[in-house]
């Protein structure tokens, strides 16, 4: 048995590299029709969530099915980022100008962060018992469950840092529970 070595020349149409191109046309099969939009709309989604972490771009995609099935992603919240595009689509027609709308969506987004850390910088003097004579009894006693938590997780050496804030705390706690208990008592 002879072994015949076949060789294909560059412009041989049984070679093929990489894909073929598709016509753009609607698929008739519904099979096929139904695999090709899930592929797609998969690769379609993925572009998105890239485009959104390597450029750091806001993004939003909607897509529906031809049975009417909603398929969304957003690396934010679909709504608010309609409500951007309806405002700097809104500011463009009026002004020309989308620098404003960019502009003070950034100065919202600004003042939620500035909120935020006036929260947290809260949280922090309270876990730190800067104020505790201004805290409620609740906020105090979860202040105290919070410290034992974090005392049973931690090293000896912290502990004895930490007993003297938790006395206060216990004390702050006493005079307030005493309090409250004599305004109920009348």
């Amino acid at each position: 048995m002879a072994y015949e070595s076949k060789s294909l020349s560059l412009d041989s149409p049984q070679r093929k590299l990489g894909r073929g191109k598709i016509e753009i046309k609607r698929i008739e099969n519904t099979t096929n029709r139904q695999v090709t939009f899930c592929k797609r709309r998969n690769g379609l989604l993925k572009k998105a969530y890239e485009l959104s972490v390597l450029c750091d771009a806001e993004v939003a995609l909607i897509v529906f099915s031809n049975r009417g099935r909603l398929y969304e992603y957003a690396n934010n919240s679909v709504k608010g980022t309609i409500e951007r595009y309806k405002k700097a689509s809104a500011d463009s027609s009026n002004t020309g100008s989308v620098s404003e709308a960019s502009t003070q969506y950034y100065q919202q987004e600004a003042a939620k962060l500035r909120a935020q850390i006036v929260k947290l910088q809260n949280d922090n003097r309270n876990m730190m018992g800067d104020a505790l004579s201004s805290m409620s009894v609740k906020d105090l006693k979860s202040l105290e469950i919070n410290w034992r938590k974090q005392l049973a997780e931690s090293d000896p050496k912290r502990m004895s840092s930490c007993l003297p804030k938790l006395s206060t705390c216990r004390k702050g706690n006493w005079t307030c529970t005493t309090i409250t208990s004599s305004y109920e008592q009348r």
